[in-house]
């Protein structure tokens, strides 16, 4: 169903900075941070009734929304009027010590991280009030990003090295970005594939044949994108070296080769 487009609403670069700090925060109440990601959809041009679809309200209390920001601002946001709203059930700071248990504490139970049943039993909330307070929060329990730092006193000199050969290359080099693949199954399909044509996609084969494997080694031209590249039947130092030579062979004797090398 297609949702008729909505006027966006006007917000300052200020105000749109404090209602992404509003929308973003782990310890504000879960209207406001509602409220506050409802304000940004509709500054983005989302129709009212998508925006409140997506955060489960009526259209009727965005449109409230927008006309509280109109003439009230950002100090408004999160608010209701005296007497007004449906009482809290759950106290503010109920929901930041759930909140702080699930981002520093661990099960009991030795799991690895918090799911909704065992934070709702932990907190003594419901399984829904767990979710919507993580999703307002953007919470994600079960998701991990991975990292890895350098322990090569010299790290910060050969990264200041590489920069400058990217930016800076000295007069008359070349500057190849080195790499190899090992390990690539040569594969070929069993019959030729048919081109594409007028009211037909390109069609292939479901089925292969096999042919081994290859490593493939590469060098980049980092300012004119020409590739050099060679595939060898093994991964060694050997056939590295020969890709080497294939190099130096390559580029004019008058110019200095730069490599960067994983």
């Amino acid at each position: 169903m297609a949702h008729p487009p909505a006027e966006a609403l006007e917000l300052l670069a200020d105000e749109r900075t404090a209602l992404e700090e509003i929308a973003s925060s782990p310890s504000l109440s879960y209207r406001a941070v509602r409220e506050a990601r409802g304000l940004l959809l509709a500054a983005d041009g989302v129709a009212n009734s998508v925006i409140a679809e997506r955060l489960e309200v009526s259209r009727s209390t965005v449109l409230e929304w927008r006309q509280h920001f109109v003439e009230h601002g950002v100090e408004w946001v999160g608010k209701v009027r005296p007497g007004r709203g449906r009482k809290p059930t759950i106290s503010q700071a109920r929901i930041e010590e759930m909140v702080h248990d699930t981002l520093h504490a661990r099960p009991d139970d030795g799991s690895t991280h918090w799911s909704v049943r065992s934070m709702a039993r932990h907190a003594g909330l419901s399984k829904s009030t767990v979710q919507k307070i993580w999703n307002a929060r953007g919470i994600k329990p079960h998701l991990f990003e991975t990292f890895k730092l350098s322990n090569d006193k010299r790290f910060e000199e050969k990264l200041k090295d590489v920069v400058e050969l990217y930016l800076n290359p000295p007069p008359d080099s070349v500057v190849l970005s080195v790499d190899e693949k090992s390990q690539i199954q040569a594969l070929n399909r069993t019959q030729p594939s048919l081109p594409m044509k007028p009211g037909r996609a390109g069609t292939m084969t479901h089925d292969y044949k096999r042919h081994g494997t290859t490593t493939l080694f590469a060098a980049l031209n980092v300012f004119t994108g020409v590739l050099l590249f060679k595939c060898m039947p093994r991964h060694r130092n050997g056939e590295f070296l020969k890709f080497l030579r294939l190099i130096d062979r390559s580029v004019t004797k008058t110019k200095k080769v730069h490599l960067i090398v994983d």
